[in-house]
């Protein structure tokens, strides 16, 4: 399977330390009837490193029933351990998700060759669409270009989801390979997709999912004015979503329009006071009605 457009990297709502699967639910009904063209949970927005096994499984399940075939579902599934990344994409399969996300190796950071090892094995070992996942601000390893494009021969491996910031490897990997190129940085998807990327796994679309989709629309469609111009529109807010570490300003944003409580898990903590005062100033200089 393919992926292009605007996809969400949804953020994992909690009630009092809970997973609340009621709002998980209601959040991915809110993102297709706003034009999202993908879910992707239990990514880093989704607080995927503090979640159990038991409560990455479920948000998994959560999503694929609430989205019922609608649009794709991408469930987040990697792992610094290649087995544990083997079990939960297989469990992802199992559940009904479309695809598969999977973050390069984090702490123990592999070599090339065992970063192509880690992927080819869990494209060997389950049957899904996988995305590749490049945030070595996160991870402290990067899949360079020319490994990318070995991946790209699997079949299975659909897509990367480029979050380096660097437009140069994009420019590599796209003169190397014909796999899809998602942007991973709200920011950058305009330039991103001028080099030929397909759109983008935003985590601004968790507040503007319509904005965020008509960007992305404009400019597959031809209409790169009208995607600029949402572009410019989306900037200041989407700067201010990352203000401190991701999702800690989303997931205050999204309380503040009544979407879901803005509860994180330690070591990530509350938005900070200065940040919040810049959060809301971009909210509502966009435009948005702050409810609570």
């Amino acid at each position: 399977m393919k992926f292009q457009g605007s996809m969400v990297a949804l953020a994992t709502p909690f009630k009092n330390g809970q997973l609340d699967e009621k709002a998980l639910a209601k959040l991915v009904r809110y993102q297709i009837k706003a034009g999202t063209d993908g879910i992707v949970p239990v990514g880093t927005t989704g607080e995927s490193p503090t979640l159990s096994y038991e409560e990455h499984e479920r948000v998994i399940q959560v999503v694929v029933e609430a989205a019922n075939g609608e649009v794709p579902v991408i469930a987040g599934t990697g792992s610094n351990s290649t087995d544990e990344a083997i079990m939960i994409t297989k469990f992802a399969k199992k559940a009904g998700a479309d695809g598969a996300l999977i973050v390069t190796p984090y702490y123990n950071k592999p070599t090339q060759e065992g970063l192509y090892q880690h992927y080819k094995a869990i494209a060997e070992a389950v049957d899904i669409s996988i995305v590749l996942y490049n945030v070595p601000g996160r991870t402290s390893v990067t899949l360079e270009a020319g490994t990318i494009a070995r991946l790209s021969k699997i079949e299975n491996i659909v897509a990367v989801k480029e979050s380096t910031g660097n437009m140069d490897l994009a420019s590599h990997i796209m003169s190397l390979c014909d796999l899809t190129v998602l942007s991973g940085d709200d920011s950058l998807t305009l330039p991103l997709m001028a080099l030929g990327a397909k759109g983008v796994i935003s985590v601004a679309a968790n507040i503007i999912p319509e904005d965020i989709a008509k960007l992305v629309d404009a400019y597959l469609k031809g209409d790169h004015a009208g995607a600029a111009e949402a572009h410019y529109k989306t900037f200041p807010l989407c700067r201010a979503l990352f203000t401190e570490t991701n999702p800690i300003p989303v997931k205050r944003a999204m309380k503040l329009l009544g979407l879901c409580s803005d509860e994180v898990r330690l070591p990530l903590c509350s938005l900070s006071e200065a940040a919040e005062k810049t959060l809301v100033k971009a909210m509502k200089d966009y435009g948005l009605t702050i409810k609570g």
